[in-house]
């Protein structure tokens, strides 16, 4: 699996264990909802910046994304 399936992947589960929509995990990161839907639809290549975004927002480790 390539690292943007797994951060889809990842990004999603613990999106979903927290209960949130994209909506909310855009806004508690700072993104637009759509561009937290590419990233999960494996559409949209994020930055590492942008990665370390949504694992501080999910208050997980960047590699907890990655892996």
């Amino acid at each position: 699996m390539d690292v943007r399936c797994r951060l889809a992947a990842n990004m999603k589960a613990l999106r979903k264990e927290r209960g949130w929509s994209q909506e909310a995990l855009a806004g508690e990161a700072g993104l637009d909802r759509t561009y937290v839907s590419g990233i999960e639809r494996k559409v949209k290549n994020p930055t590492i910046t942008v990665v370390e975004r949504i694992a501080t927002a999910l208050g997980c480790k960047l590699g907890d994304l990655l892996d």
